[in-house]
């Protein structure tokens, strides 16, 4: 699980340039191993730091004649390089299946206690959230509606995108974030339908974070009272975990995949708020019963809003367009209220400055 690996840690690229920031490793004399991390060059207005490192270091575990186990760890690193002449291996029973999703960590590393995973998760996790809080609140300061497109690789996310944003264009500005590990394909399917986009690369990561929407925010420097869409990458795990600052996350399924599939990834679709059932124009000529799609959806999250679309021939799309006016209209309400706050509270500064 990536809140407990630190994958992709230091690979991330926006386009443009470097994702600014590079780490360190380091291995002290009792053989503890950290990381930090550098970032160099940033003039947000609110600020940024990266997520967790790789932990530098792996564990063996030996089984001993008597049925009990030990693991210890080893760096590969300083003064601490070795080799091995000799070689280890797990032994597992055959009965039953196997199961690392339980525990207080719902993961599982090689000779990390569930502890020390649920420590990592949170001190990630704790770091990421305030990023996503700051970029919430300039966006809610903007009047600004973001969200957060979840999906499997190959659901039709972005096919989706490029047709929403035909429809809304000419209604409203829009600004695009597209999350892949590797090339702007998709960032160049976006910029033609004539709205701005910006490539995000995760390299080895699998998802977006704060940190790196935070960049985005400030390079593409969405219009007030816009719609901000974040095109994640494509991944049913990782993203459930990171709040990137959006109003909410929409996960896709398309009918080309499982109806169960909402039971085999259910932290995604309790995550989220919305869900799109996309391709349902293909119903016809599949094997895909989309009443159990939604009710499995609806097991792991009741609240679910779902709508069935099809970005090809345009079925349920007025339904989803609605549901995005309707959020456009309560952040542009918020701003609204915020700022007649704002404008209360200085004429009453200013009454009191003038009283003395």
């Amino acid at each position: 699980m990536c809140t407990v690996c630190g994958c992709g840690a230091g690979e991330t690229k926006i386009e443009g340039g470097l994702a600014n920031a590079h780490e360190h490793t380091h291995v002290h004399e009792d053989g503890t191993v950290h990381t930090h991390t550098h970032d160099h060059g940033h003039d947000h207005d609110h600020a940024h730091g990266h997520g967790a490192a790789l932990l530098g270091a792996h564990s063996h575990s030996h089984r001993h004649g008597d049925g009990s186990e030990h693991s210890h760890d080893h760096v590969h690193s300083g003064e601490h390089a070795h080799s091995h002449g000799d070689s280890h291996h797990h032994e597992h029973g055959i009965a039953g299946d196997l199961d690392y999703g339980t525990g207080p960590a719902r993961a599982h590393v090689p000779g990390m206690s569930q502890a020390r995973m649920v420590q990592i998760e949170q001190d990630i996790l704790s770091k990421n959230n305030t990023y996503a809080a700051a970029n919430r609140q300039w966006l809610d300061d903007r009047g600004i509606f973001a969200l957060n497109l979840v999906s499997s690789p190959g659901s039709g996310k972005t096919a989706l995108l490029c047709k929403t944003i035909e429809l809304l264009k000419d209604k409203v500005a829009i600004s695009v974030v597209e999350g892949d590990q590797q090339t702007s394909n998709d960032a160049e399917r976006i910029r033609a339908t004539g709205v701005p986009a910006l490539q995000i690369n995760t390299g080895k990561g699998c998802h977006l974070d704060g940190h790196m929407v935070g960049h985005a925010i400030q390079r593409l420097q969405p219009a007030d009272e816009s719609l901000f869409l974040i095109e994640n990458v494509g991944n049913l795990v990782c993203p459930a975990a990171f709040d990137l600052g959006e109003h909410h996350k929409v996960a896709i399924l398309s009918v080309t995949e499982g109806e169960d599939k909402p039971l085999k990834y259910p932290d995604m679709f309790a995550a989220a708020d919305v869900m799109l059932l996309n391709k349902v124009d293909l119903l016809p000529y599949l094997e895909f019963n989309a009443d159990l799609a939604e009710a499995n959806a609806r097991r792991v999250n009741p609240d679910l809003i779902i709508f069935r679309v099809s970005a090809t021939s345009g079925e349920g799309l007025g339904g989803w367009l609605g549901w995005i006016a309707a959020g456009l209209d309560a952040q542009r309400s918020l701003r609204s209220e915020s700022l007649d706050t704002l404008k209360r509270r200085i004429a009453e500064l200013e009454r009191q400055l003038a009283a003395k």
